[in-house]
């Protein structure tokens, strides 16, 4: 999917052919967050625990397969409007808006977030369209099982 860029937010997008039900649940429920929250084969995502409700944290661990490094993607979730969209402030005080538009079997899932100054923003956008990527690939299987 294209993404763009300003000075303050990266954005990243993607089309899910799935219910709009079954994308929300592969988003926010544990068990189905372990499956495709990495940004590539290299890595993954041993545990996550998610309390959505606004004042809720969640916190997905990021590890490298090897061992060698890994990091906790962690924060508080601001507003939720079930099915529709998400807003989250990140440890780092970062600021996500994630939006879920269903389509008609097709769910556009648009995601800005604010860069951290660390990393370059075109590895930024990489890694985040790659968890995104991850996401649809694992909620489409989902979806051709019956």
């Amino acid at each position: 999917m294209e993404t763009s860029t300003s000075s303050n937010t990266i954005t990243v997008e993607t089309r899910v052919h799935a219910t709009l039900q079954k994308v929300w649940e592969c988003w926010t429920e544990p068990e189905h967050i372990v499956h495709w929250n990495f940004a590539g084969e290299d890595w993954h995502c041993p545990t996550a625990e998610n309390d959505l409700q606004p004042g809720g944290k969640f916190s997905w661990r990021m590890e490298a397969k090897d061992g060698s490094m890994g990091f906790d993607f962690s924060g508080t979730y601001i507003l939720i409007h079930d099915r529709e969209s998400i807003r989250l402030t990140l440890d780092d005080d970062r600021k996500v808006h994630l939006q879920f538009r269903d389509r008609g079997g097709i769910v556009e899932i648009i995601e800005i977030f604010e860069p951290e100054s660390v990393n370059e923003l075109s590895l930024q956008r990489q890694g985040w369209q790659a968890i995104l990527d991850n996401f649809r690939k694992y909620t489409e299987s989902l979806s051709t099982k019956s």
